[in-house]
């Protein structure tokens, strides 16, 4: 075989993508054990199997790979630098598919979502612990974003995915509801509410209100509803954060409007929900309209499908 000559017509990349990696497999046992006895017992197969895949092999790429004699075998020229471009690629390929398993195990990896911050500070903490639990070895990164800042980051693929309220407008992404949250007054301590589950929106807007920073789109949807039904606040208040929020309310000085799932389970505050109209918003997971997410990704939005629930 040693007079092997590569053949004119073929040319060899062609050839070489027809190498299958059994072959390249026999190959490397061949060449390190230096010999086709040793290398039939440690690949389990017949010294005439192992024959005719090196000739096979050889045929393929038009080129000896070894020279043989009565008392060894050695690697050609080409025999060598095939040995040294074949371990590289059975190496790399091992790695990449075992990367692949592991992903598909959700045994390793990352993965990254974005948040609103009116669902992260009360749902987020029971996720991610159930989540780390069953997934141990998946690193979290978290952002917790206003919604338009959110909505930006999954449209630059930025995360793998974000939770948040469905916007009018869909644009490039996908929306997949998970609950629908109703709009909330809470109403501080010695209120006469006479027991009632709901206040009206022409009733509140006649009161100190203290609201949530008009960078929020709960905001602007509140906001929205006041213009449509011709009311307006003379005097309010606003905040960044859903804790100070409360604790001005809680230390009197308005009644406080928040989605319900972000209001704090403990709190001396009555909610109840506000109406004429009732507003709500719909929560939901966010991902770029076509793109799958990883297996990891995918576990996580299924807790939160569990856990995300309205109270």
């Amino acid at each position: 075989m040693s007079g092997h000559r590569p053949r004119p017509d073929i040319d060899l990349e062609d050839r070489a993508m027809n190498v299958n990696l059994k072959l390249l497999a026999t190959f490397l046992s061949v060449a390190e054990n230096g010999s086709f006895r040793k290398a039939a017992e440690e690949t389990h197969r017949s010294l005439p199997a192992v024959s005719m895949q090196i000739k096979q092999l050889e045929e393929q790429l038009g080129l000896a790979l070894f020279h043989r004699t009565t008392r060894k075998v050695e690697l050609t020229v080409q025999g060598e630098q095939l040995m040294i471009s074949a371990r590289k690629a059975l190496a790399e390929l091992a790695s990449g598919l075992a990367e692949i398993q592991q992903a598909a195990d959700v045994q390793h990896g990352h993965l990254s979502f974005a948040c609103v911050p009116t669902v992260a500070s009360t749902r987020l903490p029971a996720i991610l612990t159930a989540f780390a639990k069953k997934h141990p070895g998946i690193t979290v990164h978290v952002r917790e974003l206003a919604n338009q800042d959110l909505l930006e980051a999954v449209r630059r693929r930025e995360v793998d995915f974000a939770i948040g309220p469905v916007p009018e407008r869909h644009g490039e992404l996908d929306f997949t509801p998970i609950f629908a949250d109703e709009y909330c007054a809470l109403l501080p301590r010695g209120y006469r509410d006479a027991g009632r589950a709901s206040i009206s929106l022409k009733e509140l807007s006649k009161m100190p209100l203290l609201k949530l920073s008009s960078s929020t789109a709960f905001r602007d949807h509140i906001d929205a509803a006041l213009r449509a039904n011709d009311l307006w606040v003379e005097s309010s208040y606003e905040f960044m954060h859903v804790n100070t929020l409360v604790a001005m309310a809680e230390a009197g000085l308005g009644i406080a409007l928040l989605p319900r799932v972000a209001i704090p389970r403990r709190t001396s505050l009555k909610a109840v929900r506000i109406t004429g109209p009732a507003l709500s918003r719909t929560i939901a997971i966010i991902t770029i309209r076509g793109h799958s997410l990883s297996p990891a990704a995918g576990r996580l939005v299924e807790l939160c499908h569990q856990l995300i629930v309205p109270t």
